[in-house]
């Protein structure tokens, strides 16, 4: 809980809040486009790279070459990594916005 000071008024208190909001919120959507980029380039990686370059790796996984792993199985595994990722920083970086922006003025009755 906040402590108020006794020696401000609300108005003086409250006055700087839509500026820090829009701070937070700003912060917010770079953080998220900084993610959303990060996990698009992984997706490429993923999705072309790998596949691309797999018969360069001629190895034998599990039986069958690497290629046809990495393109039948990999890829979606990646994909529901991607996913989860998202998820959990997606909702790290909303309880940062949550804590971060100032708490809206209440209306007086």
């Amino acid at each position: 809980m906040r402590a108020v000071d006794p020696t401000t008024d609300d108005t003086s208190r409250n006055a700087d809040a839509p500026a820090s909001a829009a701070h937070a919120r700003r912060r917010h959507w770079r953080a998220t486009l900084a993610l959303t980029g990060a996990l698009l380039v992984a997706w490429f990686a993923a999705g072309f790279g790998v596949t691309w370059f797999a018969r360069d790796l001629d190895a034998v996984f599990f039986g069958w070459p690497f290629s046809f792993w990495a393109a039948a199985q990999g890829g979606v595994l990646v994909f529901v990594a991607l996913i989860a990722a998202y998820a959990r920083a997606m909702a790290r970086i909303d309880r940062t916005l949550a804590r971060d922006e100032p708490a809206a003025p209440q209306e007086r009755a």
